[in-house]
């Protein structure tokens, strides 16, 4: 499959984030075209890991066949061949696209990241740790990293053009979107995680957390949006060897960030960019995390065309 830092396409390209390129293909629909950009720490390496795009983009599609009427998204298609059918000036541009391209209807994004989290993992952890609250809401004593959490919290964030996200209690979300429109999102973002807890369960694997974004349609209903459930915005667990009260394995960018630890800790590296140059062995460990998750999920295993 083709590597691919960033997209050219005879579209109108509107947005282009740490791993996306968002393409206007008329005003109802969007092409979104996940490249094999990897970040971490909020700086773009410069290597590519091979088929992270498709393992994005092939693994949300996968989950929102497994969502069916339980939450209206935005996906219309992520099949090649029929994106193509659909938009015919993508035709000589199908290496470009397949695997790693979804068409999707247009809407209107919420300012929030919905993040929701089953485990007290990251920076909830840090932050519990520290103060004992999470988003400044006090939490019940005596917790320790990674444990699992009675009732799943709901946990939102701004969305930061630069920087880390910030979390944000549930009132200040109130503020921002109003009292009717949390109160649907929280709702949604309980509903879809519930179901993607109980499905990746039967697999193995723990989600320890993760993060949706919502839209609102052309129509004025409210959408899941962008991608769900990968290991770009999920926190996978082996569930065979959870032990709490320490971090656990992950099956997602682990071990490149070990590795620009190491480099940190080294003093060869000041958390800016430039990044280091990756080593061919953390780039290849990495596109496998990538691929096992898809695989555990899913129960088959990604081809090399990424479909």
């Amino acid at each position: 499959m083709l590597l691919m830092t960033a997209s050219d396409l005879p579209l109108r390209r509107i947005a282009r984030g740490k791993v996306r390129d968002v393409y206007e293909v008329d005003g109802d629909r969007l092409l979104l075209v996940a490249s094999d950009r990897v970040s971490a720490y909020d700086v773009v390496m410069a290597e590519p890991i091979p088929m992270k795009g498709a393992v994005l983009t092939q693994l949300s599609a996968w989950w929102f066949r497994q969502l069916g009427g339980l939450v209206k998204h935005h996906l219309i298609s992520a099949d090649a061949g029929e994106i193509i059918a659909a938009v015919p000036a993508l035709k000589e541009h199908r290496e470009a696209i397949v695997g790693r391209a979804m068409l999707c209807k247009r809407g209107t994004v919420f300012p929030i990241e919905c993040v929701i989290r089953g485990y007290l993992s990251g920076s909830a952890w840090r932050e519990y740790a520290a103060s004992g609250t999470l988003a400044g809401e006090p939490m019940p004593e005596g917790l320790s990293e990674s444990a699992r959490l009675d009732t799943p919290i709901f946990s939102p964030a701004t969305k930061a053009e630069s920087g880390h996200d910030e979390n944000i209690t549930v009132g200040r979300m109130r503020e921002i979107l109003g009292a009717e429109v949390t109160a649907e999102l929280e709702r949604l973002t309980r509903l879809v995680y519930g179901k993607g807890r109980d499905v990746a369960a039967a697999q193995g694997i723990i989600i320890a957390d993760t993060k949706f974004e919502f839209g609102r349609a052309r129509d004025g209903e409210i959408i899941l949006i962008d991608e769900v459930m990968t290991p770009d915005s999920s926190r996978f667990w082996p569930a065979d060897g959870y032990q709490p009260g320490r971090p656990q394995p992950s099956f997602d960018k682990q071990p490149l960030r070990d590795w620009l630890d190491v480099e940190r800790h080294a003093g060869r590296w000041n958390g800016d960019a430039p990044p280091p140059r990756l080593p061919a062995e953390v780039v290849d460990a990495t596109s496998k995390r990538y691929l096992e998750a898809y695989r555990r999920l899913t129960g088959k295993a990604l081809n090399a065309a990424g479909e």
